[in-house]
């Protein structure tokens, strides 16, 4: 991210969650790393939406377990709303399937609370750049467990799979089974390139932003079963 001088502009980040202590905390933490900006707190997550849409900070730490709104409601809420804005959660060190909601609302990604200073400012870079930071295989883990939370695949089966070709296809599967770029490419014995090439047009044809939605998708659709 670019001023229009060219100079890195900071990070803006608003942070949510209905304690104040724990806000404290990370405001701190993120206050003195360099190129990060909190631009405002919420409480809750009607305010959290409120602030989204009229600070578009370029991303939100959200709570999940809020009055008034909580994370998974705020995100989907934010999502929906076309905002320039991502959103990465924050829990508790037990996951649950409160984290599936938000994930399938659009979030792009979540971390435990009690995650590393360097972890979470390098959580949030990421997600501003444009990318997931749940890894594949602890989405995979989090979708066997949570599975009868997800639709019936018979009635959630989108169209837009019919627009991937037989390789295409092939990718989503291996990404949702939670391999790496280069471990699909092993397996299929291509080039990483040209996964990356493959991936890109999954993400495009099927309109998802990243790898997590990818892979809850896949869930979703039946391309890959709880537990296989």
């Amino acid at each position: 991210m670019t001023e229009g001088d060219g100079r890195q502009r900071p990070v803006r980040i608003l942070l949510v969650d209905d304690q104040p202590l724990l806000r404290t905390g990370f405001r701190m933490v993120l206050g003195a790393e360099e190129g990060l900006d909190i631009v405002a707190e919420a409480g809750d997550g009607v305010e959290a939406v409120d602030l989204a849409r009229r600070l578009l900070p370029d991303v939100v730490l959200m709570d999940i377990r809020m009055p008034r709104m909580d994370g998974v409601a705020a995100t989907r809420a934010i999502v929906d709303a076309r905002l320039p804005v991502r959103v990465l959660i924050l829990t508790t060190f037990d996951l649950d399937e409160y984290v599936v909601g938000a994930l399938r609302a659009g979030a792009s990604g979540f971390l435990a609370k009690d995650v590393p200073a360097d972890d979470l400012v390098g959580a949030i870079r990421t997600v501003a750049a444009g990318d997931a930071v749940v890894a594949p295989r602890i989405l995979k883990r989090l979708l066997d467990r949570f599975a009868q939370a997800l639709p019936d695949p018979e009635s959630t089966l989108p169209h837009a799979l019919s627009t991937l070709t037989e390789r295409e296809r092939e990718v989503l599967v291996q990404v949702a089974r939670g391999l790496s770029n280069a471990e699909i490419a092993r397996a299929l014995t291509v080039s990483e390139t040209t996964i990356k090439t493959h991936v890109g047009h999954v993400l495009t044809k099927l309109g998802l932003r990243d790898r997590v939605q990818a892979v809850v998708l896949a869930y979703e659709s039946g391309l890959v079963r709880p537990g296989a």
